[in-house]
């Protein structure tokens, strides 16, 4: 199901955009966006297929139909420790959105909200959005460490949220409880909101235990969201379909009212949230296969990197990104421009513009495609030099 064969060349071309196959010129090789190469799982086709045979394709329920919820439900209840019932799940166009709703919900212009640097751009874009102010919390880039000692530096009356995201993207850091408590017990002293954005919960690696942020005590499940979405384990970016969790069941009406999630202003496609219920009820088998597979790539990718002199890898525990640092003397943005020249490989500069101040001197590699083009646009990006 993942090998270099079963891609769609053409269909990419024409499909994937986001920096991928259909925004390039022919001969690049693009390991840019966290999108999959591969076709996604026949099971969610059918399950499509299947929804509009009928030709019936009516209004749902404003926040979210009822498998929906329950599905998104019980897969957080059953693999990452979740304590959520349905009424719990709010149903959004896409993780993204997720974070730029609470955001909205959470800040008032002036307010500040804490995010971890390095991190991905989204969560300053939709703070600033908000009319809020980022303060950045340092972060390892080995180890993903918070520095929790900055990190209530940066608290102040102005403060409102603190942002997470976990797995951490793009060092792929998977925060174990311990340190999920201690955010939760600084943001209950503080009266403090919390959104953890959990997308990439899915893809962990070595069996790794995944705490989601509301289970690791009962301060966390108090002025909390979660943000999940289905593009990264599942392959359907294109559907724009994600999810807001809150334990609380009055703080989520709230949120579901404010932000117009009750009427026909807002509202998430019936054919996405089907795609989604179907993913997980009956594609979880290629979902482990294709987590099998990203697996042996991001092995194949560290050992290459590791191997050679240019780039410094870390081993991610999950994501299927690498996050490697940059062993000459160029920038980020100037790395990513010469090994687009010299190596016809698109990769993603660690710069200020996608991951914050304390990316620099780094890229980031996507590694969700075939064994063989990972393998040749990385033997690329080392021959440039």
């Amino acid at each position: 199901m993942f090998s270099n064969n079963d891609i769609n060349f053409e269909a990419l071309k024409r499909k994937a955009y986001n920096g991928r196959w259909a925004t390039i010129e022919e001969g690049i090789i693009p390991l840019t966006a966290a999108d999959p190469d591969f076709r996604t799982a026949p099971e969610i086709e059918q399950g499509i297929i299947e929804y509009i045979k009928d030709g019936y394709l009516s209004y749902g329920p404003f926040s979210g139909l009822p498998e929906f919820k329950k599905n998104v439900a019980e897969h957080f209840n059953t693999n990452k420790h979740g304590s959520f019932t349905p009424e719990n799940i709010l149903a959004v166009n896409s993780a993204a959105q997720g974070m730029f709703l609470i955001a909205s919900y959470v800040l008032k212009p002036g307010d500040e909200a804490i995010i971890l640097d390095p991190v991905d751009f989204l969560f300053k874009r939709s703070v600033e959005a908000a009319g809020g102010t980022v303060q950045l919390c340092p972060v390892d880039h080995t180890t993903a460490a918070i520095d929790f000692e900055k990190l209530v530096q940066l608290i102040n009356p102005k403060t409102k949220l603190i942002s997470i995201c976990n797995p951490h993207n793009p060092l792929g850091k998977v925060y174990p409880k311990e340190v999920l408590k201690k955010i939760s017990e600084i943001a209950a002293a503080h009266d403090l909101w919390v959104m953890s954005d959990e997308i990439w919960s899915d893809i962990v690696y070595d069996h790794k235990d995944f705490h989601t942020y509301s289970s690791v005590s009962e301060e966390a499940k108090k002025k909390s969201f979660t943000v999940y979405g289905f593009s990264k384990s599942f392959g359907i970016a294109g559907l724009r379909i994600g999810a807001v969790l809150c334990n609380d069941q009055e703080i989520l009406d709230d949120f579901t009212e404010k932000s117009n999630f009750n009427s026909t202003i807002e509202g998430v496609s019936t054919l996405s949230q089907i795609a989604a219920s179907v993913a997980l009820e009956r594609a979880k088998p290629w979902y482990r296969e294709f987590l099998n597979h990203l697996q042996h790539n991001r092995d194949l990718a560290f050992n290459i990197l590791n191997n050679s002199e240019i780039l410094s890898p870390n081993l991610p525990e999950a994501t299927f990104v690498l996050f490697p640092k940059i062993n000459n003397s160029l920038t980020s943005d100037e790395f990513a421009q010469h090994v687009l020249k010299y190596g016809k490989v698109a990769v993603v500069p660690g710069s200020e513009r996608w991951f914050g101040k304390g990316a620099e001197g780094h890229i980031r590699i996507c590694f969700s495609t075939s064994q063989e083009i990972l393998q040749e646009g990385l033997e690329r990006i080392i021959k440039s030099f």
